[in-house]
């Protein structure tokens, strides 16, 4: 039996974990695996269950609380003196096996005893794997919030910036690319991991990005603190305006932590207090930026028509396609590292990617930053194929064959087949193992093709608060959304957390200055789904991705799926409705219309069902074509 604590909190026998509800004794709980083996006191036990004041009964409460947390493990098999009670206070008595908090930092402090660097690397990705989201997520604890959840956040980071270190050094800096991609974005506030990010560019060839990203983090710093980047990322800037190689030593990587280490902390500090803290500029400023992306636009399509970079590890001449990096991208993190991961790692033998989920939540844009962050592991270039048409009529095979690229002597492709409605359609378009790798994008779950082609299969769920909150920042500025938080908050609930219709909100407030983030948000409530769309871009559009998806189901199903639609409870999605077989369920989450629980119930996405609920109430419309919900 296992507590795992880096993450949500849950206790697992190995085969399924049981994740704990917000409650005292959950924080009671976490408040002792933080301090595994250590006797913690009653009056900090007292402070992280109740976080104000105690009440006058709380040594009473508290003891009923360790009670209750008995009574759970007792459910489980674990035995009653693992909370032991000790003069002044409690204690649980965890070891690696038993306590995944334990297990890794055994594993970060075997990584930094060894003088190997493939066994440190191991030991480190090990240790980061624990790891299943922000820590203390599911425990209400404030006081655990604000005291110990950035303590444990700092030894994760801190393993991550090394292990990337190492793999930097080792010159994978592809295989790093994504992963440090995601650190950078999540934590602007650790130069180390842009230091990282701008290095990765620079040595897989993309100069021009790497001095754009330089760009970014300068004036940020400037806006946020008034101060200069540190000077390991000014020496970084130098060698990338000369030309110079980066050697990817490892002495060079610890010089560059210890340089940091020894300015950054007293540089940010002097700056949150109010002083001015300025480094030396060691390089002149940047000319001009490359032009900008555009601030916000639906996921782009590749650029079929632009050349190959050159980089010192290719020798091709002839232009293949690239791929643009998807506008103001953000979220995604760990799905974005999985499948960074999953084609560049796989070998010539890996099978298709399969990124599927509701209308509207983000597939095409995952995909396609996925493959700007890869694509210099594919020589032959990287091709989009789309399998629907601009009718959202899905394409036959003839004409989704006469798509394909003809096979080229350049070496392996990346190929996006977009949209797919089968495993049929797609099967007879994959690509042979040593001519290339193809990611599917689908609203299904193509199980067939995943059984007969393996491969990985990434499902994709609205973005949390954060990720949409990120989103609107970086379109909106952090100006602007920081002087309506609470509006910004309600946008992204009305906008479901769906990336597709915060970029279509954003947009409106980009090309309306003096409209208030509140005002919109109102605006939009007033008509949902209908006003989450754009009238010069079809594409953009909430209700419109949402009819298409319903076209494409049989009668019966579309039929069951608005009768779910028009239930009040969500105990009518958990099969129990009169004529809504499990069957039927398991079809229409395939179809990516409602989501399943862990194990259930299956829950409909709000802005679905109000979209539902709205088509149940229009009046019936002369011809809609269906197709088969199987495949």
């Amino acid at each position: 039996m296992r507590f795992q604590l880096l993450g949500l909190l849950s206790i697992s026998d190995g085969d399924h974990a049981v994740v704990l509800q917000p409650s005292k004794p959950t924080s009671l709980l976490a408040a002792l695996l933080i301090h595994p083996g250590a006797v913690v006191s009653t009056d900090y036990l007292l402070r992280a269950v109740w976080d104000t004041e105690p009440p006058a009964t709380a040594r009473a409460a508290l003891q009923s609380c360790v009670l209750r947390l008995r009574r759970i493990f007792a459910k489980y098999g674990i035995a009653n003196d693992t909370i032991e009670a000790v003069p002044g206070g409690y204690r649980m008595r965890m070891d690696r096996e038993t306590l995944d908090l334990v297990r890794f930092r055994d594993l970060v402090r075997s990584a930094g005893s060894t003088r190997d660097q493939d066994t440190e690397r191991y030991a480190l990705r090990e240790a980061l794997d624990l790891w299943h989201g922000p820590v203390l997520a599911n425990v209400s604890s404030r006081m655990l919030h604000r005291d110990e959840a950035p303590r444990l956040t700092e030894e994760r980071l801190s393993a991550l910036e090394r292990l990337c270190d190492i793999e930097l050094a080792r010159g994978r800096c592809r295989e790093v690319l994504a992963e440090v991609w995601d650190a950078a974005r999540r934590h602007p506030e650790r130069e180390r991991f842009a230091e990282q990010l701008i290095e990765a560019l620079y040595r897989t060839g993309r100069q021009t990005e790497a001095l754009a990203e330089i760009r970014a983090v300068k004036e940020r710093l400037k806006e946020e603190f008034g101060i200069d980047p540190g000077a390991p990322l000014q020496r970084l800037e130098l060698a990338i305006l000369r030309g110079e190689e980066l050697d990817g030593s490892p002495a060079r990587a610890v010089a560059a932590i210890e340089a940091r280490v020894s300015s950054d902390g007293a540089r940010l500090a002097a700056a949150r207090n109010g002083a001015t803290a300025t480094v030396p500029a060691l390089v002149p400023a940047l000319p001009a930026s490359p032009a900008q992306v555009p601030a916000l636009a639906a996921a782009p399509s590749p650029a079929h028509a632009l050349p190959a970079r050159t980089t010192e590890q290719s020798a091709a001449t002839v232009p293949v396609p690239t791929v643009a990096p998807v506008p103001c991208f953000t979220g995604r993190g760990h799905q974005l590292v999985a499948l960074q991961r999953a084609l560049t790692s796989g070998g010539p033998e890996a099978g298709p990617v399969v990124i599927s989920g509701a209308p509207g939540i983000g597939k095409t844009a995952l995909a396609l930053q996925a493959a700007h962050l890869v694509q210099e592991a594919f020589p032959g270039g990287c091709f989009t194929v789309p399998l629907t048409g601009p009718d959202g009529e899905p394409l036959g095979a003839d004409e989704a064959r006469a798509q394909l690229p003809p096979p080229g002597p350049a070496g392996r492709r990346l190929l996006i087949l977009d949209d797919a409605v089968s495993a049929e359609q797609v099967r007879p378009l994959l690509p042979a193992p040593a001519e290339g790798v193809a990611v599917v994008t689908s609203r299904r779950g193509l199980a067939g093709l995943v059984a007969t082609h393996g491969g990985v299969v990434l499902r994709l769920d609205t973005f949390d608060e954060e990720e949409s909150h990120r989103l609107l920042v970086g379109t909106l500025g952090a100006e602007r959304v920081a002087a309506e938080p609470d509006a910004t908050r309600r946008l992204a609930r009305i906008c479901g957390h769906f990336p597709l219709g915060l970029r279509i909100a954003a947009a409106r407030l980009q090309t309306r200055p003096g409209l208030g983030i509140g005002d919109c948000a109102g605006w939009l409530a007033a008509d949902l789904p209908a006003r989450l769309s754009l009238a010069d871009e079809p594409l953009m559009s909430v209700p419109r991705v949402f009819e298409a998806a319903l076209r494409r189901l049989s009668p019966d199903l579309s039929e069951a799926f608005l009768l779910l639609a028009t239930e009040q409870a969500d105990a009518a999605v958990s099969g129990t409705s009169p004529g809504v077989p499990d069957e039927v369920l398991e079809q229409l989450a395939d179809a990516g219309l409602i989501e399943e629980g862990p194990p259930k119930p299956y829950r409909i996405h709000e802005l679905l069902r109000i979209y539902a609920r709205q088509q149940t109430a229009a009046p019936p419309r002369p011809s809609v074509r269906t197709a088969s919900a199987t495949g």
